[in-house]
């Protein structure tokens, strides 16, 4: 029997949550069982290369706007390459690939899987109604965390049946390698013994990094050996938001303390070596940063907000603080830094929470069986099809 062939849809393949985890899952799916393909709506982002070592096929269907002939037009290429491929299975991810590629995918494929990873903040009420019209006609709508599929059925409407929950999943190989503290440090430029508060996250306005500059400058007096990391970088859309950030730092006086490290290949180690793994988002579903911090057995620092509850339990795996409380932040990272055996207490618990409960083998396990059942049930479409 010839394998399943699996279309997935994304907007772009910058890195974000999102898009770690459809890496993620692409190259773990089993590929005795699954052929792979990607369409996306703009060739833009790192991983554009890695599909292409992979030998993924990938396709660009480049629109502006929904509201245009030009974008029906794409709709129907589409379509034609749903059929031509024979696909049996697209898979859609975020507002711009549901909207997109929802609808001629119904009308060719068997099976049509919708993806919903946050609740969606940055969308206007208009958008998200677009949203829940189109995922009416997808067979099954993927979310991350139980908090996300709460608020689409009690806030958006959504039928719950629709709804399932796979939640992300952490490559525990990456974690766990030998310490890598000093190279960082020498790298970065800091004394071997300074203590390190990371947060590694996308520099968007939702992210809660100001807080984080606040409680940076409220912690310094008392910790002047501790240095403060700003991992990551901006989406494109909005670069000059990191130099809104640097202003903030100078304007609190922490410029010398805080060091914007941009965008890194060595997360894994650098939360390794992290003392403190601050996340301070006003928003989230199910962060990988988090998972990871725990996974490398940081002590973490988290807002409750979304899914996070799910994954991190107070005073057991790490410690939740309210979103945009920037108090609570510098008493909570307080607690850490003066209680060390507290720390690796957290830190050793959550990494095998991660272990037990997040790994990356369980989650892709989950998502082949579903794909595998959706498809099952509609084997008569399927050979009617054919």
């Amino acid at each position: 029997m010839r394998r399943t062939r699996i279309l997935k849809v994304v907007p772009t393949l910058m890195c974000g949550g999102t898009e770690n985890q459809f890496m993620t899952l692409g190259r773990m799916l089993d590929r005795k069982r699954f052929d792979l393909g990607f369409a996306c709506l703009r060739r833009w982002g790192p991983f554009v290369e890695e599909l292409g070592q992979l030998g993924i096929p990938l396709r660009e269907y480049q629109i502006a706007t929904f509201r245009s002939v030009h974008a029906l037009a794409q709709q129907a290429r589409l379509a034609q390459q749903i059929v031509r491929s024979r696909v049996d299975i697209v898979h859609a991810y975020n507002f711009y690939g549901n909207v997109f590629a929802i609808p001629p995918a119904r009308l060719v494929a068997p099976v049509v899987i919708a993806s919903i990873r946050d609740r969606s903040p940055y969308l206007t009420r208009m958008q998200k109604r677009v949203q829940r019209y189109t995922c009416q006609f997808a067979d099954r709508i993927l979310v991350n965390a139980d908090a996300v599929k709460d608020w689409l059925i009690a806030n958006e409407g959504y039928d719950g049946s629709k709804i399932v929950v796979i939640r992300n999943g952490v490559d525990m190989t990456r974690f766990g390698g030998a310490p890598a503290g000093a190279r960082i440090r020498s790298e970065l430029g800091i004394a071997a013994d300074a203590r390190l508060v990371v947060v590694v996250s996308r520099l968007a306005r939702l992210k809660g990094i100001e807080h984080f500059l606040q409680a940076a400058a409220a912690l310094k007096p008392r910790y002047p050996d501790v240095r403060f990391l700003v991992v990551g970088e901006t989406s494109p859309p909005a670069p000059a938001y990191l130099e809104e950030l640097k202003a903030q730092a100078r304007a609190l006086g922490v410029e010398r303390v805080v060091i914007f490290t941009g965008l890194r290949s060595d997360v894994p180690d650098l939360l390794g070596a992290a003392d403190v793994s601050v996340m301070p988002s006003l928003n989230e579903a199910l962060s990988n940063v988090l998972l990871e911090s725990m996974a490398a057995g940081a002590p973490v620092v988290a807002t409750r907000v979304g899914g996070t509850p799910e994954a991190l339990i107070d005073g057991e795996t790490g410690l939740l603080v309210p979103p945009g409380d920037t108090g609570a932040i510098v008493a909570s990272v307080s607690q850490l830094l003066d209680d060390p055996a507290l720390a690796r207490r957290l830190g050793i618990a959550a990494r095998r929470v991660i272990s037990e409960q997040f790994s990356v083998e369980r989650m892709v396990t989950a998502t082949q069986d579903l794909y595998a059942e959706l498809l099952a049930q509609k084997q008569p479409r399927r050979s009617m099809a054919a």
